[in-house]
């Protein structure tokens, strides 16, 4: 009953995306490889308790990374993307901002092949790094911090 009952959940959440505003997407886990976009992985820094509190709010606005990637940043198996410790996101800072801005077509790595692209979610650079540096720090990552130096040349394409 368990198997069946997550086979609906699962197919529920995939043929729901054309309803919703989905935030899934990018590589996860062992697939990503750092490049000229990637930030130390070393967490230099902390956000501040004020920023972690915007990234939080932001994060957990229906609609927005909470609806796919859960409460607890596990996403849905081959579904939706993990956040928890994944080498992407902690490894690639930049592009992690840049997806969340600009969405991203590729959906997948080597191992998971995700069923859709994680479309544009917010509009300011200004968001997309307090929400980065939430999910950075946050679900037991801890993952520095990006900043808005380190943003300055992503462009945000327009819509």
């Amino acid at each position: 009953m368990k198997t069946r009952n997550f086979i609906a959940f699962a197919m529920a959440g995939f043929f729901g995306l054309a309803l919703i505003t989905s935030c899934g997407g990018g590589k996860t886990g062992d697939q990503a490889k750092t490049d000229s976009t990637a930030v130390s992985a070393a967490p230099a820094a902390v956000p501040s308790a004020e920023e972690m509190a915007k990234g939080k709010a932001i994060f957990e606005t229906p609609g927005k990374c909470i609806t796919c990637h859960q409460a607890n940043g596990q996403g849905i198996a081959n579904v939706f993307p993990n956040l928890v410790g994944s080498k992407f996101l902690l490894e690639q800072k930049v592009l992690a901002v840049t997806q969340v801005l600009n969405g991203s077509a590729k959906v997948g790595n080597k191992t998971v092949k995700y069923p859709a692209p994680m479309p544009p979610q917010l509009a300011t650079k200004e968001e997309a790094v307090a929400v980065i540096n939430y999910v950075l720090n946050s679900f037991g990552n801890q993952g520095g911090v990006v900043t808005m130096d380190d943003v300055k040349d992503v462009v945000v394409d327009p819509r």
